[in-house]
């Protein structure tokens, strides 16, 4: 059968690549076409698009960048007309992904939307048109299916967190650590050039009061080397890691993270961190002004408590993540304490099953009855 997948990230293309997996175990003529990365594309589907020219981050670049986004959206619903495929899977990326939904409903294509957009965080109103236009939705966060639930009326399947399998898959094949010769605290500034220049200078400044341990960058798959060299240059401590950033996380005793998957990742890793979050003014103004949560990292929401510290805008300066870092690497109590909570997380995570087979099973069930 014919699946068209659109995801506009990297945690997209990483979760997308699993599901593409999945599936083809469950339908070997499967035929995929897909907007992602090189992981979707590795595991067997034709890209259209790379996510890195799709990716725009907050209320400012999206406005500057509607024209390239409103061609874009053109040319995909072109691509998925020409392909007409049995379902359309839809993961995350919502600006682009409900306006596609909505459109493909009216073409009478089957519509499975795989880790729901964070409505519960804001732009709550989108849940209507939703749930007109998506014949199933996944979701991968336990307290969403309540949610939809609860407040919609809606009944959702969660499928369990598709992180869970990736990071216990490398653990069990990855034992080797970095080679370092202080231990080593891990840095990650986001995926996106734009919030990497937010907040990847202020990280750096970190880790010079902080000379008996290595730090060392994550780059983001869809960055170039020479983006990095120029913000690590004046750093004697610190390093890059390309293409590795579990086996940096594995190999690290505490991290410096930016909100989004990557918080999560740390934590199913059992590594300590503090998570430190900058967006630009503007985008942050309408941020704080539209968003209704009490927590911005994945770990304290799905706990529904504050295990790991947030710095956010003004917060997130050196000062501050000194002083946290301190704890992090010298409060024993305090990180013994952390890891537990992350135990629980992951405890909380696994209850759904296998993500990515759960997901892949619906997906191949909507397009059956779409034959």
């Amino acid at each position: 059968m014919k699946y068209y997948i659109i995801a506009g990230e990297a945690s997209g293309d990483l979760h997308g690549s699993n599901l593409i997996k999945a599936l083809k175990q469950k339908d070997d003529a499967a035929h995929i076409r897909c907007w992602g990365g090189h992981l979707m594309e590795q595991a067997g589907a034709q890209l259209v698009k790379h996510y890195r020219n799709l990716a725009f981050m907050g209320f400012a670049e999206v406005i500057k960048n509607l024209p390239t986004i409103l061609k874009n959206i053109a040319f995909c619903k072109q691509d998925i007309i020409q392909f007409a495929p049995d379902v359309l899977v839809l993961i995350d990326y919502p600006g682009f992904n409900l306006r596609i939904a909505k459109w493909a409903k009216k073409q009478n294509i089957k519509v499975v939307y795989y880790i729901s957009p964070q409505v519960w965080a804001w732009k709550e109103n989108r849940v209507k048109a939703m749930k007109q236009c998506i014949d199933k939705m996944l979701v991968i966060l336990p307290f969403e299916k309540e949610y939809y639930h609860e407040k919609w009326n809606w009944e959702v399947t969660y499928v369990g967190h598709p992180l869970v399998e990736v990071v216990e898959q490398f653990q069990l094949t990855h034992s080797e650590k970095l080679a370092a010769s202080k231990p080593i605290v891990a840095i990650l500034p986001g995926s996106r050039k734009q919030e990497i220049e937010k907040k990847l200078p202020v990280m750096l400044q970190v880790a010079q009061h902080f000379p008996e341990y290595s730090f060392a960058v994550a780059q983001a798959p869809g960055q170039e080397e020479a983006f990095y060299t120029e913000f690590l240059a004046p750093y004697k401590n610190v390093l890059l890691v390309k293409n590795n950033t579990y086996g940096l996380l594995n190999s690290s005793v505490a991290a410096m993270v930016t909100s989004g998957t990557a918080t999560l990742e740390t934590a199913l890793f059992g590594v300590p961190e503090v998570v430190c979050y900058k967006g630009s003014t503007v985008s942050y103004a309408i941020a704080k002004r539209l968003v209704k949560i009490k927590y911005i990292s994945l770990v304290n929401l799905i706990m529904d408590k504050l295990v790991v510290k947030e710095l956010i805008q003004h917060e997130m300066n050196v000062e501050n993540i000194v002083t946290e870092l301190n704890e992090l690497l010298n409060n024993a109590a305090k990180t013994h304490a952390m890891k537990q909570d992350f135990l629980q997380l992951k405890l909380l995570l696994k209850a759904g099953g296998n993500a990515s087979e759960k997901a892949a099973q619906w997906v191949y069930r909507m397009a059956k009855h779409a034959e």
